[in-house]
């Protein structure tokens, strides 16, 4: 099946180049309707629903999930988003003043926002450890990193894959030295399912988010948080409602503080299984290897139109299925807009500070042709000399 034939599945505005899978994927057609199917049936006996068969396709949807990503059904429950869960994490660990939280100059803008918030009520302090782009090495990242280490570190927190500087980080090593050094882990892995393998029973992470509409292409607000045993019972539920002093309890009161928090329509957790229908039914496991592979061929090519470098090794170590490549602008939100008003090119402009990027998401109906439009209109952007120096 040819990449025209492939994005058909979806339901993607064709007049459009859409290389912005990474902020808000796109969802099959047939799974959206398998979405739609479960709202449906919501509208229809929406007490039954809530009550009973709802409950059931919670409960099947969370089966294919651990076994999916290698998890415990019990370990873990969906959220809207990461932001949910990670408010729900940061509140529970009752900072003091004078606590450290070891974290990067790399990370989402709305994580290091709820960490500031939290940290004015406590005292507590996060560190946002200066991290020197271009990487050089994955032991150039942990040595960079550790030097924001000192005995008040009580918390390590950072992206497995960043999100402005597309950069995949050596998790596995950092959880496994914090364990070490008796500190707990809180991993934003937003980008993560469907991107890399995810193997949460392997992962040392304590906490550990990552959100199903991006890369596993799932509906909007389908996201989840997995939460090792030995910090279930002291993680309390960010919304009290009836799961709390339940009249009916089930063997966990983990599940129940943060799987029964009031009225909502849960349909978008109930696509689980169609999901993984659509992965397997259209190989999307080789599409993602075939996207990375694509990253790697094309990151230097546009970094050699725009006479930057890239920021790490072009290897799979640091690249998945996104690219950040460094632009010298002076108008980075011109940029983006003339991108896509005059070119129809949906992709952001990001940034770390003073240094922007162009942010390439590659999915796998994502067509040689549309990267060869990418780089033919910044070329184009290029000679005009306005929005690109």
């Amino acid at each position: 099946m040819n990449k025209e034939h492939i994005k058909e599945l979806f339901n993607l505005n064709t007049a459009i180049t859409f290389l912005n899978h990474g902020s808000f994927g796109a969802c099959p057609k047939a799974v959206f309707l398998d979405y739609q199917n479960w709202q449906r049936e919501l509208e229809a006996e929406p007490i039954q629903f809530i009550t009973k068969t709802g409950v059931a396709a919670y409960r099947k949807s969370k089966e294919v999930f651990a076994e999916t990503f290698n998890c415990a059904v019990d370990d873990f429950f969906f959220t809207p988003n990461p932001s949910t869960a990670f408010n729900t994490v940061i509140k529970s660990l009752q900072l003091e003043a004078g606590d450290e939280i070891l974290s990067t100059d790399l990370e989402y803008g709305a994580m290091d926002r709820t960490w500031h918030f939290y940290c004015k009520q406590s005292g507590a302090k996060y560190v946002q450890q200066a991290i020197p782009l271009p990487i050089q090495s994955k032991e150039h990242f942990l040595e960079a990193f550790w030097k924001g280490l000192t005995p008040k570190t009580k918390y390590v927190f950072l992206s497995h894959i960043t999100s402005s500087t597309a950069l995949i980080l050596p998790i596995e090593e950092i959880c496994k030295k914090a364990k070490e050094l008796g500190l707990i882990t809180i991993i934003d892995g937003a980008h993560v399912p469907g991107h890399l393998p995810l193997h949460l029973n392997k992962l040392e992470a304590d906490y550990y988010t990552g959100a199903m509409h991006k890369w596993y292409l799932a509906p909007k607000g389908f996201s989840f948080l997995h939460v090792k045993k030995e910090f279930q019972a002291s993680l309390d539920p960010l919304i009290v409602s009836w799961g709390y002093e339940s009249e009916f309890p089930s063997h966990s009161p983990f599940l129940d503080y943060h799987e029964y928090s009031g009225t909502r329509d849960f349909s978008a957790y109930l696509t689980m299984p169609a999901l993984r229908h659509f992965w397997l039914e259209n190989d999307w496991g080789n599409k993602s290897v075939e996207a990375r592979k694509m990253i790697l061929e094309w990151y230097p090519k546009f970094c050699k139109l725009l006479n930057t470098v890239p920021i790490c090794p072009v290897n799979s170590e640091f690249l998945g299925q996104m690219c950040s490549i460094p632009i010298r602008t002076t108008k980075p939100l011109e940029l983006k807009e003339i991108l896509y008003q005059k070119y129809k090119i949906e992709i952001p402009v990001t940034n770390k500070g003073k240094d922007y990027f162009i942010r390439i998401s590659i999915q796998g109906y994502t067509a040689e042709s549309e990267l060869e439009y990418l780089y033919d209109s910044l070329r184009e952007l290029l000679a005009e000399g306005i929005y690109l120096n």
